[in-house]
């Protein structure tokens, strides 16, 4: 058994490889980041695994014609999608234009580009493109896995039991979700009521941004979440440049037992650098050590 399970987020499909290697490929890589936080700290490395389901994302199901859609940019949103993106800007601070109806038409770029000057500061022009090009892919990347994993009940539903099915056999003290990976975690240990863990972290997690939120299962209830009934202790850890956790913080949504943003950078949303972060390694300690 594992004192820590994993859940990865987007970006993290391993083309022909079996499930189970997938997931000790991607433990793999996140074993040397979460050795350098915890080694800051003089604490060994522990047993850790991860829950992998990126392939699932992408297998074709009876209700579903195509596999789900790869990550693009802006130009092939639908309008559906635009008004999404726009409301995901305008939370994590943006300003669209006032009359609604052209919330579809406002320029998701530029919006995008006003974001990276207002928090990036100075940077060469080089730098600033690629900067809106990595965080345009990681909105639509979001954007597009959360659709293929809530659009289909089937498809839903085997990444919930994978999931849980890790989590069940492990029996880790503490289970570590980023970015969509927070959003799989937090319905699946809603889902599967035998579940416990002792702490939950949720790191770089869109559950608070509009379009994801409104999906959720268990949906909002008077606009707020639940805990799950399993789970002892949650941490939410948000980078403040981070676009895809907007807002940060998740205690004004969901009932969270500590929130902490930390200041890597602009746009950092990979799982390395939050498992490298003190604040994490300060977390699990107590339940690792």
């Amino acid at each position: 058994m594992a004192s820590v399970v994993l859940v990865h987020g987007i970006f993290n499909h391993v083309r022909k490889a079996t499930p189970d290697e997938a997931a000790e490929r991607r433990a793999a890589d996140c074993r040397p980041r979460l050795a350098e936080s915890l080694g800051r700290m003089s604490v060994p490395l522990p047993d850790l695994v991860m829950a992998y389901y990126a392939d699932l994302l992408r297998q074709d199901l009876p209700e579903q014609a195509q596999s789900a859609p790869q990550s693009t940019g802006f130009d092939d949103l639908s309008a559906g999608e635009r008004v999404d993106v726009a409301e995901w800007l305008v939370a994590a601070g943006c300003v669209v234009p006032e009359d609604p109806q052209n919330v579809a038409l406002a320029p998701l770029r530029q919006m995008l580009g006003w974001l990276v000057d207002e928090r990036g500061g100075r940077m060469s022009a080089a730098v600033r493109e690629q900067t809106i090009g990595r965080l345009e892919r990681a909105v639509v990347a979001n954007l597009r896995e959360v659709e293929a994993y809530t659009a289909w009940p089937e498809r839903r539903r085997l990444v919930r039991e994978r999931v849980a099915g890790v989590i069940r056999r492990e029996k880790p003290a503490v289970v570590i979700a980023h970015s969509l990976g927070s959003y799989v975690t937090y319905e699946t240990l809603h889902a599967a009521v035998d579940l416990e863990v002792e702490l939950l972290v949720t790191v770089g997690s869109p559950l608070r941004v509009p379009a994801l939120a409104r999906r959720l299962d268990p949906a909002l209830r008077a606009g707020r979440g639940a805990k799950p009934a399993g789970v002892a202790r949650w941490v939410n850890i948000a980078d403040a440049g981070d676009m895809v956790a907007v807002p940060p913080k998740l205690d004004q949504v969901f009932p969270v037992d500590e929130d902490a943003v930390c200041d890597t950078g602009l746009g950092v949303h990979g799982f390395g650098g939050y498992l490298a972060n003190g604040l994490l390694a300060a977390a699990i300690t107590p339940y690792i050590a």
